[in-house]
């Protein structure tokens, strides 16, 4: 089975990086995944990105050393069969907020013993390879999102489901169920308090930690706090970037 780059990265202590896309589009994912990202996000659930598209997005980035992930809009099993068939290396699903939750996730993204996922892989054998069924589980990564107040209480919790890989953290939404601001690159003392305790949380469970970032001062600075994964840019905000190079003709 080709093997998952990240898990190859942890292993030698590295940290990986992080291209979120949200542009509907094949062609332009293959040009994001052929930037030298460690791994690109298809998001699924706040993009306009629906299931064929989706699809041809993993097909575009298969031609490159990647590794596909998408985020699915919800904790429904249907979709996260469907995005692991079609070869996603990695899924992650928004807002855990209990064990139960976090148990019904790593079921549906999980063969048997450690879930009851359906075998029928389609593509992702042949993105993987022919023993893709017998090495999934191992290979692939299943990624929860802690976001709310009620994911923070219940994080340590969380963090010890069996078949879990990671704790991943989405700022603006932690920040907003909180009382605060909902912003990506958090400096609120409370938000960062709780940003520290998933981390901690996570790695003290022997799992990986996560988090989305709008800039890259602000993603190296998590990958220096001791993150395992960080979005440090997003196709979007490039896009704006560029756009702002209109000013110069104004």
């Amino acid at each position: 089975m080709r093997p998952n780059r990240l898990r190859e990265m942890w292993k030698t202590g590295k940290r990986a990086n992080n291209c979120w896309l949200s542009i509907p589009s094949a062609f332009s994912a293959e040009i994001m995944a052929h930037q030298g990202w460690d791994s690109v996000t298809i998001d699924m659930q706040h993009a306009p990105i629906d299931d064929a598209a989706a699809y041809a997005m993993l097909v575009a980035v298969s031609t490159t050393d990647a590794v596909p992930i998408v985020r699915v809009a919800s904790n429904e099993p249907g979709a996260i069969l469907r995005v692991l068939d079609w070869g996603a290396y990695g899924v992650m699903c928004p807002t855990i907020e209990t064990v139960e939750a976090c148990r019904a996730f790593v079921g549906a993204a999980r063969y048997a013993p450690l879930g009851a996922r359906s075998i029928s892989p389609g593509r992702a054998s042949l993105y993987a390879g022919p023993d893709y069924v017998a090495k999934a589980n191992e290979t692939v990564l299943v990624i929860a999102q802690i976001e709310t107040k009620l994911g923070l209480e219940n994080v340590d919790a969380i963090a010890h489901t069996p078949g879990l890989d990671m704790l991943f953290v989405g700022p603006s939404d932690l920040g907003h169920s909180l009382g605060r601001e909902a912003k990506p690159d958090q400096t609120d003392p409370v938000v960062v308090a709780a940003i520290d305790r998933i981390l901690e949380a996570a790695h003290a469970a022997g799992i990986y930690a996560g988090i989305w970032c709008a800039s890259a001062d602000y993603g190296l600075a998590m990958m220096q706090k001791g993150f395992d994964l960080t979005t440090v840019v997003y196709d979007r905000g490039l896009l704006g970037a560029g756009a702002a190079l209109r000013g110069k003709f104004a």
